[in-house]
């Protein structure tokens, strides 16, 4: 029997313009900082301190470059170097990051035992912190565990990752449990159900961790931890250039792009993945 007086639900097309006009303007206010920094790293040194601050560059160079080029090309460490750190840090603890919280997650969410709860709560507990409030006790923890000036003092105080860890659990709550007992009943060992069939379809959510993780552990600065000028990254070569003086001004601009280009790169890889996947996996218990 036909349902009478049914209504399609639809949205006008005034509606839908007037969302695409205000998902632009969001899109451009987010755009504005990125822009103003890519613009002030191509101003000359007149133009950066200009009166009142012009946004547009009106004589664009690339003089800045040029000379962040020559103030890393002078050092007694090579560049190469503290990219190398940056790059090694920053990649190993996000995989790190990835696979502990994945294998902290999975218990969590896929087994039953005393104290689960207890424990799921500490880490929703300790989102509240930022690293600003722990950094005191991470560092009494490393100091104690001889640790300091090495590249584990950076690596394992960021290795417990609560957001990785309640994003992970959350999402594989939602995983069929008749899939895992199929693979139980198959003879499927708990490791191979965990890597083979769970890990896989998270993929979404360690691609996101991935986002999150680099951008935050690439800019952090190991000023704290690192003493030895061979083991130091680049965003704390680099911040030690900007803190030159005025006349580094233009360097800084430029310091400012170029470490935002690997982050930038990160997002535009995950995300094509994060949306593929996202289109084509889904699955219903």
């Amino acid at each position: 029997m036909a349902l009478l007086g049914k209504k399609k639900v639809s949205r006008s097309n005034g509606g839908n313009i007037m969302i695409i006009l205000f998902l632009l303007i969001i899109g451009l206010v987010m755009a504005v900082p990125l822009v103003y920094t890519i613009l002030q790293s191509l101003k000359p040194l007149d133009e950066i301190f200009i009166f009142p601050p012009r946004f547009w560059v009106k004589r664009p160079t690339f003089h800045n470059f040029k000379m962040l080029s020559t103030l890393t090309s002078n050092l007694w460490v090579p560049f190469s170097r503290y990219l190398f750190n940056s790059l090694f840090v920053t990649i190993g603890t996000t995989v790190l990051q990835v696979v502990f919280a994945s294998m902290a997650a999975y218990p969590l969410s896929k087994h039953k035992f005393p104290g689960r709860e207890f424990l799921f709560n500490m880490v929703v507990l300790a989102l509240l912190f930022s690293y600003q409030v722990v950094a005191l006790p991470q560092y009494i923890l490393v100091s104690v565990l001889g640790l300091v000036d090495s590249y584990w003092s950076l690596i394992m105080p960021c290795v417990a990752y609560p957001l990785g860890l309640y994003l992970m659990k959350q999402n594989m709550m939602s995983f069929p449990d008749s899939v895992i007992e199929s693979a139980r009943i198959d003879g499927a060992s708990e490791a191979h159900v965990f890597w083979q069939i769970v890990m896989p379809s998270m993929k979404p959510v360690w691609m996101t961790m991935i986002v999150f993780s680099f951008g935050e552990l690439w800019n952090r600065s190991d000023a704290t931890y690192i003493y030895s000028e061979q083991m130091k990254s680049l965003p704390t070569l680099l911040s030690t250039i900007a803190a030159g003086g005025i006349s580094r001004m233009g360097a800084s601009a430029a310091i400012a792009v170029v470490l935002m280009i690997p982050p930038i790169l990160i997002f535009l890889f995950t995300q094509s993945n994060v949306i593929e996947t996202m289109a084509s996996s889904g699955m219903k218990d």
